[in-house]
């Protein structure tokens, strides 16, 4: 089931931030990773458009939007490869006509997906903060 989150849930989302993240992100430092963690609970999911992807009362993935950008998208790594992350895209497709969304270019679990999914590449810039390439893609 896709439902919105509700803000209690926050922990349980960055948890499976961070253990989706050192999978997709093992070339960001520590430094920059516990920065991002702190933003995702007190900035990030507080002001976007979340919503979950819940099996029997567990949350296990989770989309985050800023307008029609994905800010997030992540499943706990017990359930890959299951259709989560596309039925999470799916569903924001409901809303969005376009997409966009920012990816690593290492990030060798993102790139695929969003590439397998159909989304384009319209641009690439070095992130100042971690000094590595980001890849903004279009569906």
């Amino acid at each position: 089931m896709i439902r919105k989150y509700n803000e209690i849930e926050i922990p349980t989302l960055v948890d499976i931030w961070e253990q989706a993240s050192r999978i997709a992100h093992p070339f960001l430092n520590d430094e920059f990773t516990q920065m991002v963690k702190k933003a995702m609970r007190e900035m990030y999911l507080p002001n976007s458009d979340t919503w979950v992807y819940e099996e029997s009362n567990t949350i296990i993935g989770f989309i985050s939007m800023a307008e029609n950008e994905i800010g997030g998208l992540f499943v706990n790594p017990k359930n890959h490869s299951n259709g989560i992350g596309t039925s999470l895209v799916n569903h924001m497709k409901q809303f969005h006509k376009e997409l966009e969304v920012e990816v690593f270019e290492q990030n060798k679990i993102g790139m695929p997906f969003y590439k397998k999914f159909g989304f384009k590449i319209i641009n690439e810039y070095i992130h100042e903060e971690s000094n590595h390439k980001v890849i903004r893609m279009k569906y």
